[in-house]
């Protein structure tokens, strides 16, 4: 009998310290993951204050520099408002902060606004997208305003068709004044890829009869028109089917 009381007593002592070595161990654990997500965090927003500071430097080398550290981290899937912020800076270098010598802007890199632009596609925002209809508006290098526009039909976002109706404006100004077949290009995709959103199509659908009849356009991006309005058709097809049902 005392046998069996000291074979439980030692049972009972075992378990509770496998439970409470398994309780610090668990402790351990939270602490060391709780204390990597501090370091993390801290050296994210530590990232964020270097990556701002070379976007706001006057040398052109720092801001190539803060482009290649947000295009690192957001191909990494990070972003942050205070990233958004420099990208936002960068896409108007030149244009909507000016550095002046004896009259002269110093800071217009047409290369580095592309690039933030490009990159600024790639962050989904409200604030992205507003950034990046201003610069398509603003801005008069159609390597600029190209990217701009692609990066509006990848953000997707066209409430009241705000963006299609400023994306065709943008491609009319330039047809006339100075046609490019690659900027031609970006508006139609841009026009693919949002026209699910677009209410009502018919501005979008000039746009893109006036690309595909406009030789000034290589003979693929004419064509490119030409598919666009038909797949356009045979939805709108689909749909009154769908609603006649």
């Amino acid at each position: 009998m005392k046998v069996s009381k000291l074979i439980a007593g030692a049972c009972c002592i075992f378990i509770c310290q496998a439970v409470f070595a398994q309780e610090q161990q668990n402790g351990k654990e939270q602490t060391s993951r709780n204390e990597t997500t501090v370091e993390d965090e801290y050296l994210s927003s530590v990232q964020d204050v270097i990556i701002g500071e070379l976007a706001a430097s006057d040398e052109y080398d720092n801001k190539i520099v803060a482009l290649q550290y947000l295009e690192e981290a957001i191909g990494s899937g990070r972003s942050s408002p205070d990233m958004t912020a420099a990208l936002s800076r960068l896409a108007g270098e030149g244009i909507k902060s000016q550095s002046r010598t004896n009259g002269r802007i110093m800071n217009n890199f047409p290369d580095i606004r592309a690039k933030a632009c490009d990159l600024l596609g790639e962050i989904p925002t409200v604030e992205s997208k507003n950034m990046l209809v201003s610069i398509a508006t603003e801005d008069k290098e159609p390597m600029v305003v190209t990217a701009a526009i692609r990066s509006l039909g990848n953000i997707g976002m066209n409430d009241n068709d705000e963006v299609v109706n400023m994306i065709e404006f943008v491609h009319k100004k330039y047809a006339a004044l100075n046609p490019t077949s690659s900027l031609a290009l970006e508006v139609l995709n841009a026009y693919e890829k949002l026209a699910p959103t677009v209410q009502n199509k018919n501005e979008m659908i000039q746009s893109i009869s006036s690309i595909g009849t406009n030789y000034k356009y290589v003979r693929p991006v004419r064509q490119k028109a030409l598919q666009l309005l038909k797949s356009i058709q045979e939805s709108n097809n689909s749909n009154n089917n769908k609603e006649g049902k």
